[in-house]
């Protein structure tokens, strides 16, 4: 009776595969923790922009002006910022949606014009400051503006460090394409949070101040 041959590179080739699967496995558990670990310090954050946001609706509850005479709020620089920033939203989603089509130059010119909307949004902010002509204790309504419009600030320039890093590790070949590419998703949905948190901002120090 002929018996039958077996292939011993059978085994190494299921192992192979084996392998890549895991493999592939934990780079897609890797991708969704850091998702998560973003959205949690996110989430903490927005707690942390809420308690600024009470406090000032509490004290200008309170208050009997609001603001103070001396603290006169102008709207021209900051409503430009509002622009911009609120327009970068848009330019980083379609630098991700580039890297999503393979697109690398896409994306890298996208996230590029990100990174300088939000430098300009910055120098915008370090003009307001120099010509406001009060300071940060005026008196409460000073405080609050400083406070608040400066934690946004370092969070605008956290993420313009987050699109650069993403511009940087981008020169390496295959290190971001249709199928890797969290990285590029992560700064993208935090430049969405610093927009958000703008906007509220925007409404409360500048647009309410006028009613």
């Amino acid at each position: 009776m002929q018996g039958s041959t077996i292939d011993p590179t059978d085994n190494l080739v299921d192992t192979s595969v084996h392998s890549e699967s895991v493999e592939a496995g934990h780079h897609h558990d890797n991708e969704h923790l850091r998702v998560f670990g973003l959205l949690t310090f996110l989430a903490s954050e927005s707690l942390m922009f809420g308690g600024l946001f009470v406090a000032y609706l509490v004290y200008r509850a309170n208050a009997g002006v609001w603001p103070p005479e001396e603290t006169e709020v102008e709207l021209l620089v900051p409503s430009i910022n509002t622009i911009i920033l609120v327009s970068s939203s848009f330019v980083i989603h379609k630098g991700d949606t580039a890297i999503k089509k393979n697109d690398l130059a896409g994306m890298r010119l996208w996230y590029a014009v990100t990174a300088i909307m939000g430098i300009i949004f910055l120098g915008g902010q370090v003009y307001e400051y120099k010509t406001l002509g009060y300071g940060l204790t005026t008196n409460v309504f000073s405080n609050c503006f400083y406070v608040m419009t400066g934690f946004h600030g370092l969070h605008v320039f956290v993420g313009v460090l987050l699109i650069l890093g993403v511009l940087w590790s981008s020169r390496r070949a295959g290190h971001y394409n249709a199928d890797k590419h969290v990285d590029v998703e992560v700064a993208e949905i935090y430049w969405h949070f610093v927009d958000i948190i703008w906007i509220v901002l925007f409404t409360l120090l500048y647009i309410l101040t006028l009613f």
